[in-house]
């Protein structure tokens, strides 16, 4: 992997053969783990201006370029979350010259206040070509990481490292984004604004969110254009998307009893085989329909943006008897054939190493790209599901990656509630799809086991024999890990925002010394502990789970209003949750001495001062949780521990952070009225 500095240039087929899509990811961290920032790019012709605003691709228009560039959304790290950007290099139309990638910040935040800002950039096995860190963004809300661009017929990388003092409205404009002529009345508008405002026919239009009133001038690094003193309001775009109703229709049966006719069902399925090959059919025939979930599923495994087929019960010969994977993914773009084979496990079934391994022997030989695997698991960084063996011998590489269920219902989730597709037929099929994943009877329902590990964990923590550096506390670390990042996907699928899991841990850490080191902990607290970042909300949602009281805890830490006395901060909180639980518990958060006096809502609510810190502390914020028995089994049923998880998130999000979140809009709203 070549380092690059500030300024620094090279050519892509210096660093790698397979470089006909690559794969790049920006990635930062934050002393709080809360920093973020939204990715975008412009596609730019030989004037360097975009040439319509199609080719401003950000998180409301995520493909550009006729699907040679797709935003793929950020992806959980060891030590935090990378925003990843998939380029097809070869289906780049060829009017474009240049490809600008950047990210802004909103609400004053500056790229300044983020550590470790650092660009990688991968070919399409996954192989890391090229590495960018930053040290100097500076006082800047919107940053140029690096552009590829054309030369001599060839793809070359610059690692530019330019800051915009006048944020992403400035930027936009700069490369020739349009701007809403009505929007620049708006300079006064939040950064709160929607990124997706709702139309009366059902369908959305995209927009960005419009910075506050920037500054006159770009930074001036690098080689980017730079312009002159600007009013920038909101960029415009016109990509509309259907999605489905917000209100089912009023079914016509005569009773309950009646079911609807499925395009998938699932009545006839018996044992595992027929799951897997009625799921894997399932899958690969919306891919292919949908051609939105077929790229997003696809996109960042180094598959081209182009037509794509899929195939089951497939025969490829190997040695004395031939192998049928249970799939087979093909991409044609530009008479150039990308492909996959696909091996599937469902109803919690483990992949077996010896079939992954003859399948990825058999696509080094055929020449193939790709084997990807699909199972109710959850796979991690550091952890590989399957350890096979590459022949270093061969020149062919193939990569070896994994899709969970989770993924693939988090995916139709956000396409058909919240992103929308091009077509009322395509949001119906993945109705139908996310309506086989979720059925009881096919098997794909994500994580739903914590290990054999579970059980004896537990009890050794219950009787004070669990010791440091037991492997089977390690092993509940990694479940617990899966469980988190899962319930990330599931709620953020619901809800149509990023929800990702905090890691606090210095960036470059090995995530198995990582684990190991929360393993010694679970052996002497009793406790698994995870924090999740919902996009949107005042602070992290924290999920504490005590083996030896057997309570989960949910809770969030909210600043306290810097408006108004101290009592009128602690009556206007108790406003906000004028609908949450009684049993819901408040600490107040006093500054330099840590939690002060502490209720319940039901207590509270007549007598708010009793939230004052006493001796006159300053007050600072609340903690607000509440309290949920934690299921005894490993698994997800009715008595288990991930089901009871699942119930304790989704309780706080809809009881409290709902509550203050409404509670907020009502506040603003008022304001702005007066």
């Amino acid at each position: 992997m070549q380092k690059m500095v500030k300024g620094a240039n090279v050519g892509l087929t210096a660093l790698s053969e397979d470089v006909s899509s690559v794969m790049m990811s920006l990635g930062w961290s934050s002393p709080t783990g809360e920093g973020d920032a939204d990715v975008s790019v412009l596609l730019l012709d030989g004037n360097g201006k975009v040439r319509s605003d199609a080719d401003f691709c950000f998180y409301n228009n995520p493909i550009a370029g006729n699907g040679s560039v797709q935003l793929l959304g950020k992806t959980p790290t060891a030590d935090g979350d990378e925003d990843r950007i998939s380029f097809d290099l070869d289906a780049v139309p060829p009017e474009v010259e240049q490809i600008v990638v950047a990210a802004s910040r909103y609400g004053g935040s500056r790229f300044g206040d983020l550590n470790d800002l650092h660009l990688t950039l991968a070919d399409s096995s996954g192989d890391s070509l090229v590495q960018f860190s930053i040290e100097d963004a500076g006082a800047v809300s919107a940053f140029i990481f690096g552009e590829l661009y054309r030369r001599t017929g060839e793809w070359k990388f610059r690692a530019v490292g330019q800051g915009y003092e006048s944020g992403l409205g400035g930027l936009a404009t700069d490369f020739g984004v349009d701007i809403d002529d009505d929007a620049g009345e708006e300079e006064g508008a939040t950064e709160d604004e929607p990124g997706q405002q709702d139309r009366q026919d059902g369908t959305q239009q995209a927009a960005v969110p419009a910075p506050r009133a920037p500054e006159p001038t770009p930074v001036p690094d690098g080689e980017a254009t730079t312009a002159g003193p600007k009013r920038h309001a909101r960029p415009r775009t016109a990509k509309k998307k259907v999605t489905l109703p917000k209100t089912a229709k009023k079914s016509l049966a005569e009773n309950d009893s009646w079911r609807t006719a499925r395009l998938f069902p699932l009545s006839v399925l018996k044992n595992d085989r027929e799951r897997e090959t009625r799921a894997t059919s399932v899958l690969l025939s919306v891919m292919a329909q949908v051609p939105e979930l077929g790229r997003r599923l696809t996109a960042g495994f180094g598959a081209p943006a182009g037509r794509m087929e899929t195939f089951t019960e497939v025969s490829l010969p190997h040695g004395d008897s031939p192998r049928r994977p249970d799939g087979v993914i093909r991409v044609e773009r530009a008479g150039k054939l990308w492909t996959a084979l696909v091996e599937t496990k469902t109803n919690g079934n483990a992949l077996k190493p010896d079939q992954v391994q003859a399948y990825m022997d058999i696509a080094a030989r055929r020449g193939y790209e790709a084997v990807i695997t699909l199972s109710n698991d959850v796979a991690l960084e550091g952890s590989p599901l399957v350890d096979v063996k590459i022949d270093g011998r061969r020149k062919h590489k193939v990569a070896l990656w994994h899709l969970s269920w989770a993924d693939v219902a988090h995916q139709a989730q956000m396409l058909i509630r919240h992103e929308g597709v091009g077509n009322a037929a395509h949001a119906w099929l993945l109705q139908e799809l996310l309506h086989y994943l979720q059925h009881e009877h096919s098997g794909c329902h994500g994580f739903q086991n914590m290990g054999s590990a579970w059980v004896p964990v537990r009890k050794g923590i219950d009787d004070e024999t669990l010791c440091q550096g037991d492997p089977r506390a390690t092993e509940v670390i990694e479940s617990w890990e899966r469980l988190i990042r899962q319930v990330c996907l599931r709620l953020g699928g619901e809800l149509g925002q990023k929800v990702l899991p905090v890691q606090r841990t210095k960036r470059g850490a090995d995530p198995r010394a990582r684990r190991a080191d929360l393993a010694d902990k679970l052996c002497s607290q009793g406790r698994l502990d995870a924090e999740l970042r919902i996009e949107g909300t005042p602070g992290v949602l924290a999920i504490a789970a005590d083996l030896r009281t057997g309570k989960l805890r949910t809770s969030i830490e909210v600043a306290a209003s810097e408006q108004g006395y101290p009592l009128s901060r602690a009556k206007r909180l108790i406003r906000q949750l004028d609908s949450a639980p009684a049993d819901l518990h408040i600490e107040t958060l006093v500054e330099a001495e840590g939690v002060g006096p502490r209720g319940t809502l039901e207590r509270l609510r007549p007598e708010p001062a009793d939230l004052l810190p006493k001796d006159g502390g300053e007050l600072v914020g609340f903690r607000l949780s509440l309290f949920k028995g934690m299921g005894n089994g490993r698994g997800s049923a009715e008595s288990g521990f991930i089901r009871s998880v699942d119930e304790a998130v989704d309780r706080f999000h809809a009881l409290v952070i709902a509550q203050l979140e409404a509670g907020r809009a009502r506040r603003t709203g008022a304001e702005a009225a007066r």
